[in-house]
């Protein structure tokens, strides 16, 4: 699978700033901030705030945590599910 990098700007504060992402992290990192009820700069601007490094690098790195937690909830959730009920 081949994904070419897209290079966008964005607002961070008051400062325009370039972006590098894939494809895929650009429609996650949009996916993200519309469940969150946040515009792209407002979610970057968040991650800008924590992050070491390479801002690009720092957006996946917060996508793949993201997604990655979504996994964790499900698998907590079936594993609840298929717990047997104790009989009183």
């Amino acid at each position: 699978m081949k994904s070419l990098v897209v290079k966008r700007s964005i607002i961070i504060g008051r400062h325009k700033t370039s972006v590098s992402l894939e494809q895929a992290f650009w429609r996650a990192f949009k996916d993200i901030a519309t469940r969150r009820n946040m515009t792209l700069s407002e979610l970057a601007m968040s991650i800008d705030a924590e992050r070491n490094g390479n801002l690009s690098s720092a957006i996946r790195l917060f996508v793949l945590e993201f997604y990655h937690s979504q996994i964790e909830a499900t698998a907590a959730r079936g594993t609840r599910a298929a717990r047997p009920s104790s009989a009183a």
